[in-house]
Parts: C-alpha cells; structure tokens; sequence
C-alpha cells in the first residue's frame, strides 16, 4: 500500500483507510482501480472506485449498481454527482455517509424523461408545454412531492417537495431509464468543499462507489442548476438563476 489518506465524514474512530490503486480491464478498456481497505479489520469497503469512461457502451455497470444498493459518481450537464436508488433507504443513507451530510439537507432526484417526472411529484397544476420547454437541461424544478409516490420515505423527511433534474446528458439519463427509478443525486464533493467538475476534484471519495465515471472536465463551472421553485399552482420563484437566466425568464 502507498498511500494512506484520511476520508473526512465516513471514517471511523481509530481507523485508518488506506487506497491501493491497480488496473482492471472492462471491454478492452484498462480502468483504474482505488479499492478503499479497512485497517481496523482488513475488509474491502463497499465500492470498489473504478474510473470508466462516461460511454453508453459503460452505463450497464452503473445500471447494476443502482440496482444493487449501491453509489456511483457521474458527470451530469453541470457538475459531478454522487447518484443511487432514490427508493433504496440503504444507498440514499450512504450518500449522506460519504459527504458527511446532514440528514435534514434535501437531495435532488433525476430522471431519464420529462415522462417519468409524475411517478414522483403533482404536476397536474403545470401547463403542458413547460415541462418540456425548460427540461432536459441545467435546471432542478422543485414540485410537490405526490402521495403515491415511490421515492424512499426516508429521502427528504418532513419535506413535501422535492428537487427534480432531468439533464442535458445522455449518459445520466441512460442510466436513470435502466433503473426503473429514479435516481437520488447530488454534488460529488465534501460538504461544504467545492463542487466537483472533474473527476480528480473529489479523488479522495472514489472508493466509496462501485464506479467512477470520466465524463472529462465540464464547461459549466461550479454554479450548478438553477432551481426554479414551482410548487404553488400560477406562480415561480427562481431560488438559484445559475444558468439558462433568460431561457427561464422567456418560459
């Protein structure tokens, strides 16, 4: 092992984890391996951090892992995300482990079509044309979450609205249709570290998911979605004009 580092917000009382980095080949592609190890009992941790290429022909590992419980971290229309099941109590926890979040900070849900967004959240009360002129895109629209929906009860406890993103990226959006679900998403960083527009922004956390997915650097900075509030029925309220300022305005 050469090298040993300190993972803030998951690690243990009197333990150590250390990374030992190695090369798998998947489909002809040699990818990097940080297996994160246990020095308290020598187990391999959940998550294995190999690096993939952001590529459809790669998106059936991640599918697997979404099905399975588990976190991987992708790169979406603005920032890198950590992602997993939003109905899965288990994984939507260990996002909240691997960031050292507080558990009363709302996570955001992406979907893989402006069609899957009813499955979650009341849009009855929006004109039919608006959901599509603003999505896909770098935008998260804050709905009432619906009372049938199948989000995990633990996601977001207390609040009746929920985040929803439906990218401007094919690879996210594959991965979401694959699910069946939907996935629970949010920046891949430390809380209160800056956001993640490369892989090498949050290399400290790669072993703590089943993959890692190189999308190379993303141009938008580190601003990430405008979240545009509409949740009263006639009414918006844009809560962060990131991006998209006047193609938000127009609609």
């Amino acid at each position: 092992l050469n090298q040993v580092s300190w993972i803030p917000g998951v690690s243990r009382p009197g333990c150590v984890h250390l990374k030992q980095p190695s090369l798998r080949t998947f489909s002809g592609v040699r990818a990097k391996t940080v297996a994160s190890f246990d020095s308290c009992d020598g187990a391999l941790k959940d998550g294995t951090g190999v690096v993939l290429p952001a590529t459809k022909e790669f998106a059936v590992q991640a599918i697997q892992s979404i099905k399975s419980g588990k976190v991987i971290a992708v790169p979406t229309d603005t920032l890198y995300g950590f992602a997993c099941d939003a109905c899965s109590r288990e994984a939507v926890n260990k996002i909240y482990e691997i960031k050292g979040r507080k558990l009363t900070s709302p996570l955001a849900i992406c979907v893989g079509d402006v069609s899957e967004i009813n499955r979650f959240a009341f849009t009855n009360h929006l004109p039919d044309t608006l959901l599509d002129a603003l999505l896909p895109g770098p935008v998260t629209l804050v709905l009432r979450r619906g009372e049938a929906s199948i989000l995990e009860k633990s996601l977001n406890p207390g609040i009746d609205s929920i985040g929803v993103r439906v990218p401007d990226s094919d690879f996210i959006r594959i991965i979401a249709r694959g699910s069946g679900s939907a996935l629970a998403l949010t920046s891949a960083n430390l809380t209160g570290h800056r956001s993640s527009v490369c892989i090498k922004d949050f290399e400290s956390l790669w072993g703590h998911c089943a993959y890692v997915y190189d999308g190379g650097e993303l141009p938008m900075g580190r601003a990430g979605s405008t979240i545009v509030d509409l949740t009263n029925p006639g009414k918006y309220k844009i809560k962060d004009l990131a991006v998209q300022e006047k193609k938000l305005l127009k609609s």
